[in-house]
């Protein structure tokens, strides 16, 4: 089925956007950092695959799921969708991360019961 796989792709993207819109750990944080941040990491991607096509490391395999769209040989119109998707994942997973740190340093020894930590 032709386009399978973007479809994933773009529903993917969507939850991970409605998880950083629910918790607000990336772009609902900071979407001018966000955005610079996803193009930087796409851009990044772009080229470490280009070189990679170039010097025949990278070729595209034959899959019904893709739209058979060409950006460049062996450069899916999927490639790019999914290296969003991955920079804004790492970005939405590192704001996680740096949340769950935040609120574990948050929590203290509670003093005057027995030395216990309210954990």
């Amino acid at each position: 089925m032709p386009g399978l796989y973007l479809a994933a792709l773009l529903f993917s993207l969507a939850g991970v956007a409605l998880t950083d819109a629910r918790l607000k750990l990336a772009a609902w944080r900071d979407p001018r950092r966000t955005i610079i941040a996803v193009v930087l990491g796409t851009v990044f991607f772009l080229i470490w695959d280009a070189v990679g096509i170039a010097t025949g490391v990278f070729v595209k395999g034959d899959s019904p799921l893709l739209l058979g769209i060409d950006l460049a040989p062996h450069l899916p119109l999927e490639e790019p969708v999914f290296l969003i998707f991955l920079s804004y994942l790492a970005l939405v997973l590192h704001g996680a991360a740096m949340r769950l740190r935040a609120l574990r340093a948050g929590r203290r020894p509670v003093s005057g019961q027995g030395g216990e930590s309210a954990v």
